[in-house]
């Protein structure tokens, strides 16, 4: 597929500076442009890479100004990073999508399967399982018995959905990611750990991902809920009976235990680890590797390291903690002195 400069200025609102007949069929890091391909700037580290890049098209904000001359086309727009991004999606959703069910999937008599649905080979649907309009699961992917899928989700190679549990529309499920599985419920006993059967599910609302070799635990009772709008990046982990607030984001490696309640719009960086039962207000930000031990009460709060606390304490903290082995030196030379102070007192004492 080709683009002129003059059709993409119309997706996205912009004026152009150049040609407006120059072409493009792929995209490329501004730093890494080649001809036909558009690229992007909008980080002013990056400015002199647009004065030397063989890109034909670049998207730029309307208040960049060139300092020099420019070989390559200009589009000029409000947001250059939210330009590119829009047309990025303008540009997949032009592939053409697969359709058609697979001689190798399975497919139990009773499930129910939607109009326009691409079935890969070795795909398993469950008894009573529903799968929506326009739905795309890769091969391997699996649906369990009374499991729900809504329309146009896609499900990649190898992810799984567990019995009962429900899936919205327009979700993505990536590689290997399972939704449903057992929380991990346990009974100590005088012979060991005895299972606790959990028999709730997890739900994923509409707009949800989920990435690669993430998981997202049934409930014990009831349900484990992924609002509307979350994405979740790989290897997250997601236990049992908790609540995740619509648009959340949640980087890799975060860990979340059961029965937590997390708000709307909260950002988590990588690795940041949760307690069990805590709830987490709304638009809460932690860095990466944040330990919360607790609920966080109050909306709007970013935290640092673990326990978290507010990230100018926390790297006030850090700053301490450098000076550490040259602050115990001290404290023992101080100490030292003092018990040399004291004898000599002792002495001075002695001979009064």
């Amino acid at each position: 597929m080709e683009f002129s400069a003059q059709m993409i200025a119309g997706l996205v609102g912009g004026t152009i500076v150049g040609d407006p007949q120059a072409t493009v069929s792929d995209f490329a890091k501004i730093e890494e442009g080649r001809p036909g391909c558009i690229s992007f700037l909008a980080n002013d580290k990056y400015e002199h890479y647009i004065y030397t890049t063989e890109s034909s098209i670049v998207l730029v904000n309307d208040s960049f100004e060139p300092k020099q001359e420019i070989k390559a086309t200009l589009i000029k727009v409000a947001n250059a990073r939210e330009a590119v991004a829009n047309l990025i999606n303008i540009y997949d959703s032009m592939k053409p999508k697969p359709k058609g069910i697979d001689a190798t999937a399975f497919i139990d008599p009773t499930a129910t399967i939607g109009k326009d649905v691409y079935l890969g080979p070795f795909v398993a649907i469950g008894p009573k399982a529903v799968i929506g309009d326009g739905c795309i699961l890769h091969p391997h992917a699996t649906v369990g018995a009374r499991a729900t899928i809504g329309a146009n989700t896609e499900m990649y190679a190898g992810s799984v959905v567990y019995h009962d549990c429900r899936v919205g529309a327009r979700c993505i499920l990536h590689a290997n990611s399972v939704i449903g599985a057992d929380g991990f419920g346990f009974e100590p006993t005088e012979e060991g750990y005895k299972k606790i059967a959990q028999i709730g599910i997890a739900v994923l609302e509409d707009d949800v991902e989920i990435g690669a070799n993430s998981c997202v635990d049934r409930a014990v009772m009831g349900e484990t809920v992924i609002h509307r709008g979350t994405k979740i990046d790989n290897l997250v982990q997601i236990g049992h009976n908790c609540e995740v607030g619509s648009h959340t984001v949640m980087s890799a490696q975060v860990g979340v235990a059961g029965s937590t309640k997390i708000g709307e719009w909260c950002m988590f960086g990588g690795q940041v680890g949760i307690a069990g039962h805590a709830t987490i207000a709304d638009r809460t930000q932690a860095g990466a590797q944040s330990g919360i031990p607790n609920s966080v009460k109050k909306p709007n709060q970013q935290l640092m390291g673990s326990p978290a606390i507010e990230p100018r304490t926390w790297w006030k903290a850090q700053a301490v903690i450098k000076q550490l082995p040259d602050m115990w030196a001290s404290m023992n030379r101080m100490k030292k002195e003092i018990e040399e102070l004291k004898a000599q007192l002792q002495e001075q004492k002695k001979q009064d």
